[in-house]
């Protein structure tokens, strides 16, 4: 990671880029963010440790390289990070993948920005995985139901058990 940021920063000179990554003491992250939240860095090169807890509303493009790597609810958390002010706002992502299954993930990041209709197509694309288990993709065996064919009437029994609560 520090040959890209070292890499970046001479791209982008003079601008100042920041480096956010997980083995910055907490003390070290929060200048970092500071500088970065009030302009005096304007470029933040940072591992996927973004994903939680940063709000600097000004954030407006957000290039996510190898985007294959990460799960859909994990790509709706990063880009979650920009866009929160009222300048238009762009989330780019990058990936070199062939396969038919993770550019049909990728798609629906373009597509959508609804939590719900991407967790509802991660579970289409990967199943949901075991309830207590490893397994974090695949069918379980379930013997009353298809989370992923039956979508509709798990919808609808949702709905009646709301109106009778």
């Amino acid at each position: 990671m520090t040959k890209e940021f070292a890499n970046l920063a001479k791209l982008l000179a003079p601008h100042r880029v920041g480096l956010l990554h997980g083995r910055l003491s907490g003390r070290e992250k929060e200048q970092v963010m500071t500088a970065f939240r009030t302009g005096k860095t304007p470029v933040l090169l940072a591992t996927s440790l973004i994903e939680v807890g940063v709000d600097v509303p000004n954030a407006t493009v957000m290039l996510v390289e190898n985007a294959e790597m990460f799960g859909l609810a994990q790509m709706h958390q990063l880009r979650g990070r920009i866009g929160r002010g009222a300048q238009e706002s762009f989330c780019i992502l990058i990936s070199d993948a062939k396969d038919p299954v993770t550019r049909a993930r990728l798609k629906v990041l373009e597509e959508t920005t609804d939590g719900f209709k991407i967790a509802e197509a991660d579970l289409k694309l990967r199943g949901p995985g075991e309830l207590l288990g490893r397994e974090q993709s695949g069918l379980p065996n379930f013997r009353f139901g298809n989370l992923v064919e039956d979508m509709d009437l798990i919808r609808q029994a949702r709905e009646i058990v709301a109106k009778m609560g």
